[in-house]
């Protein structure tokens, strides 16, 4: 008995001990980064500075449409701000940074305008850095980015563009920023929940978990208990964004703070692809184009598995079959995405596809619009897509869409009753096949006509659009900041 409670007093004192020297760490900290940020709004007491968090900032994706879009918006309204922009992109200068923007979106910004603060530990974030506990590596894995980003410049207010919510708690109590983030898509959601329950085999559930009960059940105890970490980082938000209606639900279950979370959709280029003509010929190829990064969640593999089964739908109709190129057309942020590309070259020889698939790899805004000219329809496959940027733009753009009948596609974008469509939905590759081949029998007007509805239809996901709603939600955190620096 006396060596029982020996025990749990030494035990009792070692907790104590490391809350104080965690709590001691905290306020040392506090002090250290608040102090950076007092000392500098003493030497520039009229400037505001707003940093955007994008450690990818040069990758070429919606989510990098959406940072540009809000910088060049920020610039406008707020012209004697200083713009903040951290990235991880190291090897890459701003001005080859700010061309990439201007050659993929459309967007020109002056490098004058913006300064980047760059980040060394970027890998932290990276999912190849834990192939266990993934989602709970990266999230600590931005804690130690978000640190250094906030040691490196500590800002006046803070917006997280990418969805790293575990920095929220760093630049609101360490740094005491106002604090804002667009989220693109929730780290976790019930639907992975849900998929991990059902023990479905999924990028994010690997084979060996989906099969033995034991690991479905640690599983799904550390997704719930993420899901709870999740949400108390997600709360230190002083107002939220979030891309979709399907991310709006999600994230409004799990922190839990909707009258500080607003649905602003992801700016879209729609106003110059509304004025494209379809500059291909039908009698001598038909163009089915996809466009995307080449991500795992992406589910490219799905698109050639539709190809499949459409060729054998066409078996009867091999002049039309013989028309037919999938054209893919994606970025690559790094080795991984490289990779994956190649696996889907192999992947289409070994289905005998590769006289019928095209890949276009890290095109320029001028010959992605050239790839939309030349082709019919789009092909859209990620499942719970979180909005679906290039769903829209091929809509847009006069392509007929069959898109994931799931997330943003289906609760914003696709319209499919007959009154009033604007394109198709489908869940897997005879029902993608069956689609394809439905607009390829369809009597022209009826595609025109479905082609017309979608394209009066995107005008509410304009960068327009974005710019204003963007403005209008985050003009209270900068406007307000400004006062409190004369106080």
């Amino acid at each position: 008995m006396p060596c029982a409670c020996s025990l749990l007093c030494t035990m009792t004192a070692g907790l104590f001990f490391t809350a104080v020297a965690g709590i001691f760490i905290l306020l040392l900290l506090r002090v250290l980064f608040s102090g950076k940020r007092t000392r500098r709004v003493k030497e520039h007491p009229d400037a505001t500075y707003i940093g955007l968090f994008h450690p990818y900032c040069n990758a070429g994706g919606g989510g990098e449409r959406v940072l540009w879009c809000a910088v060049r918006c920020l610039l406008k309204k707020y012209p004697s701000a200083k713009i903040i922009i951290y990235t991880g992109d190291v090897g890459v200068t701003p001005r080859d940074i700010l061309k990439k923007a201007k050659n993929t979106f459309n967007v020109s910004i002056q490098e004058k305008d913006v300064q980047f603060v760059y980040l060394h530990r970027r890998k932290w974030v990276e999912a190849v850095k834990y192939p266990y506990f993934t989602l709970l590596g990266q999230s600590l894995g931005s804690v130690w980015l978000g640190l250094e980003a906030a040691w490196k410049f500590p800002p006046d207010v803070f917006i997280d563009t990418m969805g790293y919510a575990f920095t929220f708690p760093i630049f609101r109590f360490l740094v005491g920023a106002r604090v804002s983030g667009y989220v693109h898509y929730p780290t976790i959601s019930s639907d992975m929940l849900r998929r991990v329950q059902a023990r479905t085999l999924s990028h994010n559930n690997k084979n060996y978990v989906a099969r033995n009960p034991f690991l479905t059940w640690i599983k799904l105890f550390y997704y719930r208990m993420f899901a709870k970490l999740y949400g108390l980082v997600g709360r230190c938000a002083d107002i939220v964004m979030v891309n979709s209606s399907w991310t709006e639900g999600h994230i409004n279950s799990l922190w839990q703070i909707p009258l500080t979370t607003h649905r602003v959709y992801p700016p879209c280029e729609v106003s110059d692809l509304k004025k494209l003509q379809f500059l291909g010929n039908d009698a001598e190829r038909i163009v089915i184009m996809s466009v995307g990064q080449f991500r795992p969640e992406k589910d490219h593999p799905l698109q050639l598995q539709a190809m499949y089964e459409l060729r054998s739908l066409l078996v009867n109709d091999e002049p039309l079959w013989n028309r037919l190129r999938l054209v893919i057309v994606g970025s690559c942020r790094h080795e991984e995405d490289v990779e994956r590309m190649k696996n889907m070259k192999d992947l289409s020889k070994h289905l005998s596809l590769e006289n019928s698939v095209e890949f276009r790899v890290n095109v320029t805004y001028q010959e992605l619009l050239q790839c939309y000219q030349t082709a019919r329809m789009g092909l859209h496959t990620m499942w719970n897509e979180h909005f679906g940027i290039s769903v829209v733009e091929c809509m847009a753009a006069g392509l007929i869409m069959v898109a994931n009948r799931s997330g943003g596609p289906l609760m914003d974008i696709v319209e499919t009753s007959p009154a009033s469509q604007t394109g198709f939905l489908a869940v897997d590759a005879v029902e993608y096949a069956q689609c394809i081949a439905t607009i390829l029998y369809n009597e022209p007007e009826d595609n025109d006509t479905i082609r017309t509805a979608a394209r009066a239809s995107v005008d509410r996901f304009s960068e327009s659009e974005f710019e204003s709603a963007f403005l209008r939600v985050i003009a209270p955190l900068i406007e307000l900041e400004t006062p409190s620096k004369h106080e």
